[in-house]
């Protein structure tokens, strides 16, 4: 049984790995205000930035999905790692050892499952590097260099070459304390009639890197004749690899790709080398798969691809220009609507992949093939036109309704109208307006479609179909009623709960500017029920008064559950709700906050006060009620104070 890390030595690696160089290895970070970051959320699916980082106190939230937490915890959820693997991960970053209590430190008996798969992916990665400078490599080096790839290439990216041998490898990580069990789970080996055997054999091998540069999977390239396999082998999935979570080249071309905000998909890994070597270094490729939903994702964070950004992004495929290339085209086509970016293809004249152009024609024709880029939504129409005899009547309706579909996809409005009157130009159609108002039908049916309704008269999906067919519609089955809804949700940021919300997130961001007003307030000064548990969390942790570096971890440890938990983080990155111009005035807008809580507590307290005077003048006499008034006198008179004197009479 693993031993525990000592708490110092989490403290330690929490305080040495920044928050925000630990996320931006997997999303573009911009400026969110208030000395935070903002980005698109890598946990769901989002179109505006509504994930926050504060690298003041080392805690991210999402204001979408609710997800958040401290550096180690968003190294577990993003990597599906343990706790102590998320440790570890960090603690080799930032170069710390960690001690373990009970039983010593033992890094090949206490590291965990992740972690071990890895550092033998590591080790295997360093030994392939070095066997392609053997004699029997030759046939790959040869390989690199037919393709333009130098030594120096082949170094700066990783290449290494398999023996032919059956256990090369796998005795070479034996030797280096990984069990036969791990060899087989990390795909690295697989099983032979003896034991286990080296997966790639006598192959050309490019390592495949996760956006944070672990090598995580490997890609292997036939270079003999009597070799039956596949061209291409891949590692297998496992559970440090999904090869439609993986983009090769990614941990490269990250930050270009952020910053010059463009990406470049091409097809293989040679393509990846050649456009990064001609200066195209935002180029990355998928693995042994198509382009897909998942990618997309990873794309969309490094562009800070969303609805609202001000400068749209670009993602660039590059295909070979044969029927393959052209229908990979098209594949990508219908993940074009998930970017917010706008996307492009890009062919070369002759058909050649970028790898091919770079020998052919050198690295000015890589750059150029990029920047000759076509729009893709252009091609994708141009594609399915060209399928259609075009002099005939029945050829320009049959391509106008294979053509109709695709221009109605375009979200933007004025977009797709100019894309509708370039159609009916391709076509040949004189009357611009049928065809325009054919693809608006289009557009609106996929919008009723999507939204599960459909406005008055028109025809179902199903409908439509049976009636383009000349067949009759069944009638529609019965719907079952919609679901009973409750009562209307707790709004914790109406401006019912404001005040309170705020006057919460100054306790947990600027402690020292609500100290020492703030610990006199009871919980039932705050009326919204998730705001009173935070305020008895942050009296569990010895109050503002008390706080210091670790304020916010001693809050977040004394919340009941999970829910609370995150409301605290929530808090404790959302930015005040005042214009920036006026950040140097917090400490007045911190007193205000505690004057308008305790106000509003008053008041509540003043009204209860008016109802039980007039109850004990009706039913117990003048006497009762004189003592009632008497403490409602005296709260009218806190009250004209807090109005008057503001933070100081409190």
């Amino acid at each position: 049984m693993a031993g525990r890390i000592n708490d110092e030595d989490v403290r330690a690696v929490r305080d040495a790995v920044p928050i925000d160089s630990v996320v931006s290895e997997y999303l573009q970070l911009r400026p969110a205000g208030g000395g935070n970051l903002k980005g698109l959320c890598p946990f769901h699916d989002e179109k505006s930035p509504s994930f926050q980082v504060s690298p003041s106190k080392g805690l991210y939230h999402c204001f979408g999905c609710q997800e958040g937490g401290d550096t180690l915890s968003f190294v577990m959820k993003i990597e599906h790692l343990s706790f102590s693997e998320a440790v570890e991960r960090l603690a080799a970053q930032a170069g710390i050892t960690l001690r373990y209590e009970r039983g010593g430190y033992s890094p090949g008996r206490q590291q965990g499952e992740r972690t071990r798969l890895l550092e033998a992916h590591k080790a295997a990665a360093g030994f392939y590097a070095e066997q392609l400078h053997t004699e029997e490599a030759a046939t790959g080096r040869r390989f690199l260099a037919e393709r333009g790839f130098d030594a120096a290439a082949a170094e700066r990216f990783g290449v290494g070459y398999a023996p032919a041998g059956w256990d090369h490898l796998v005795r070479f990580l034996r030797g280096r304390g990984f069990t036969d069990r791990e060899l087989l789970q990390s795909g690295i080996a697989q099983d032979g009639r003896r034991g286990p055997i080296d997966r790639f054999r006598g192959r050309l091998i490019w390592p495949i890197r996760d956006i944070t540069g672990e090598v995580v999977g490997f890609g292997a390239r036939r270079l003999r004749e009597d070799d039956t396999g596949p061209k291409y082998l891949n590692t297998p999935e496992t559970p440090i690899y999904r090869k439609s979570q993986v983009l090769y080249g990614i941990d490269l071309a990250k930050r270009d790709i952020a910053n010059a905000n463009q990406a470049v998909v091409v097809e293989g890994y040679t393509d990846v080398m050649a456009c990064h070597l001609a200066g195209v270094t935002t180029a990355i490729a998928t693995c042994g798969t198509a382009f897909g939903e998942e990618h997309v994702k990873i794309l969309r964070r490094l562009l800070m691809d969303s609805s609202t950004s001000h400068s749209a992004g670009e993602v660039v495929f590059t295909f070979d220009g044969d029927a393959a290339g052209q229908k990979a085209a098209l594949r990508a086509f219908e993940d074009d609507q998930k970017f917010a970016a706008r996307t492009f293809i890009a062919i070369s004249p002759g058909g050649m992949d970028p790898c091919e152009l770079r020998l052919d024609q050198g690295d000015e024709a890589v750059r150029k093939l990029i920047e000759s880029r076509t729009p893709l939504f252009e091609f994708a129409i141009r594609s399915v036109v060209s399928r259609h005899n075009l002099d005939t009547a029945e050829g320009r309706s049959s391509a106008l309704e294979f053509a109709a579909p695709i221009v109605a996809q375009i979200k933007d409005g004025a977009i797709r109208h100019e894309y509708a009157v370039r159609l009916a130009g391709l076509l040949g159609i004189q009357d611009e307006r049928f065809v325009v108002r054919r693809i608006g039908q289009i557009a609106r049916w996929g919008r009723e479609r999507r939204s599960g309704g459909a406005a008055p008269g028109a025809p179902a999906p199903a409908e439509r179909r049976e009636r383009a067919a000349g067949g009759q519609v069944a009638p529609a089955a019965p719907q079952a009623p919609p679901p009973r809804r409750g009562g209307p949700p707790l709004n914790l940021r109406s401006p019912a709960y404001l005040e309170e919300r705020e006057l919460l997130k100054l306790a947990l961001q600027f402690p020292q500017l609500v100290a020492p007003a703030f610990d006199a307030y009871g919980e039932d000064e705050f009326t919204a029920p998730p705001y009173a548990v935070v305020r008895q969390a942050v009296r569990e942790a010895g109050g503002v008064s008390s706080a210091d570096e670790e304020f916010l971890d001693r809050v977040r440890e004394a919340a009941p559950d999970d829910t609370v938990r995150t409301l605290i983080t929530e808090l404790a990155v959302e930015p005040l709700n005042m214009p920036r111009r006026r950040r140097a005035e917090t400490d007045v807008y911190a007193g205000k906050r505690l004057v308008q809580v305790r106000l509003a507590a008053v008041d509540r307290r003043i009204g209860d006060l008016e109802s039980a005077a007039r109850r004990a003048e009706a039913q117990a006499g003048n006497a009762e009620a004189a003592a009632v008034r008497q403490e409602l006198w005296t709260l009218e008179q806190y009250r004209t104070a807090l109005r008057e004197r503001g933070v100081a009479a409190l």
